[in-house]
């Protein structure tokens, strides 16, 4: 009798926990206004049924998807008879308008970049902020530290952001010479501290550097490339790995500058107002060499970068190049490009055959299979590619941090850089043709049972990792 008693007594605690977890879902998500992917939204509820008492403190430690903060100052969206649909779909997101740049520096390759890094950095007169996920705790790491000492202490004003989790990654580089030194420095999210303003599961995956962006000689260094050893010329006697940078000047340097103070006062707990110096002046796009900054985030009302993808999809008339580490597309990105390859266009995917992460290469199966049975044409580079890059027909090139896959899609801070000038679009359309001639062309090939249920699996897993 005490047994069945016992045994009622938790099913009943356990059915109330149940219901408990769900209703805390259901709030939580209305009172934010977390919309979720159907995927995602599945995959909760069911975590929820099944273990309740692990589900709960993990959604509400994970669970955020948006954190609403002030938009970028957006431009007015242009008239459809003047202005290519880019121009057009990222104004209408609400981001910034078209800004002229110039002397437009693609990097090459690992050694490049770094020399490019070093000439921003030094050519420094006033000021320098750095938003980064890794600093890594190796010779570039430790340059970069080094670089930044001495800028600070010949009183150039110096602030630093490093993504909490990205910190954790590199094994915590010592960073103690940069306060020393006067560097002002922020940790994006620790992910070890409880949080309050955020989600643990929130990172800033963006990277910039700028120079001097309240003067003309402004600059900016930007594109996939952490700071550490194995983005420019190796680790450990490692080959570096393949990936995709560039320089730039100009009041594009604004833009970037005004998402820095936003993501700064975020990251710190400041209140910081960027100076009218940094406001970038709107410019006619079809008279000059333009580009705009897309970001996106749980800072952003829509998916910007995910949206841009989609409509740059149905609108491509001729040409879709993606490079990316890791594809793992939403339903929504994966449709548009199956049926891009189907009506004739030319849909060339470039990614490395074997990435850092297992679990992201099992992942991609099912959406590269799905693909290459709709026309589409895969490349497998032989050595590890980082690089992100998204060129739609002559029209718009997308470089930044963005990966191609549900965390930098949704949940990440990211940054991508829409350029629009044909000339420049035909420069970064070059950076990957390089990469594509030397890869080999994807077969699929169908799955057997066991291997389809573990990919289901692991995407399942992935979409909140």
């Amino acid at each position: 009798m005490f047994a069945g008693f016992t045994a009622t007594y938790g099913i009943t605690l356990h059915g109330l926990m149940v219901v408990l977890s769900l209703l805390a879902y259901v709030v939580a998500s209305h009172a934010f206004n977390q919309r979720r992917h159907p995927t995602a939204a599945i995959a909760w509820v069911f975590f929820i049924l099944l273990v309740p008492y692990l589900a709960l403190p993990t959604f509400l430690v994970f669970g955020s998807r948006k954190q609403p903060r002030p938009l970028l100052l957006a431009g007015p969206v242009p008239a459809a008879s003047t202005a290519p649909w880019a121009i057009r779909t990222i104004a209408a997101l609400g981001q910034p308008a078209p800004s002229s740049y110039r002397d437009l520096v693609v990097h090459a390759d690992g050694r490049d970049a770094l020399a490019a890094l070093w000439r921003v950095i030094d050519g420094a007169a006033e000021t320098i902020d750095i938003c980064t996920f890794i600093i890594g705790r190796d010779a570039v790491g430790d340059a970069v530290v080094a670089r930044l000492v001495a800028k600070a202490r010949a009183g150039v004003r110096v602030r630093l952001m490093v993504d909490g989790m990205g910190k954790l990654m590199s094994r915590h580089p010592d960073l103690s010479p940069l306060v020393e030194a006067g560097v002002r420095l922020t940790v994006f999210v620790p992910p070890l501290r409880l949080p309050i303003r955020a989600r643990a599961n929130l990172r800033d995956h963006r990277k910039l550097v700028i120079a001097d962006a309240a003067l003309p000689a402004r600059r900016v260094w930007s594109g996939g490339r952490n700071l550490a050893a194995e983005y420019f010329d190796g680790a450990a006697g490692e080959a570096p790995w393949i990936d995709l940078t560039f320089d730039v000047g100009g009041d594009l340097v604004l833009q970037c500058a005004t998402l820095f103070e936003r993501d700064w006062a975020y990251g710190s707990g400041e209140r910081v107002e960027p100076s009218p110096r940094v406001r970038a002046p709107l410019v006619d796009a079809q008279t000059h060499c333009c580009a705009q900054v897309v970001a996106s985030g749980p800072d952003e009302v829509d998916d910007t970068i995910q949206t841009l993808l989609v409509t740059g999809a149905y609108q491509a008339e001729q040409r879709i190049l993606l490079v990316t580490p890791y594809f793992v597309p939403d339903t929504a990105l994966l449709a548009a490009l199956c049926m891009a390859a189907r009506r004739g266009i030319a849909v060339d995917l470039v990614v490395p055959a074997q990435s850092n992460h297992p679990m992201s290469d099992i992942a991609r199966r099912r959406a590269t299979r799905a693909l290459a049975v709709a026309g589409g044409r895969i490349w497998l580079v032989p050595h590890m590619l980082h690089a992100k890059l998204a060129v739609f027909d002559d029209l718009v090139a997308l470089s930044g941090s963005a990966n191609l896959d549900s965390r930098s899609l949704f949940l990440n801070y990211e940054l991508m850089v829409a350029f629009h000038d044909r000339g420049d679009v035909a420069r970064f359309a070059a950076w990957g043709e390089r990469e594509r001639s030397g890869a080999a062309r994807y077969a699929a090939k169908r799955p057997g049972w066991i291997t389809d249920i573990a990919e289901g699996l692991v995407l399942w897993a992935g979409f909140q990792l």
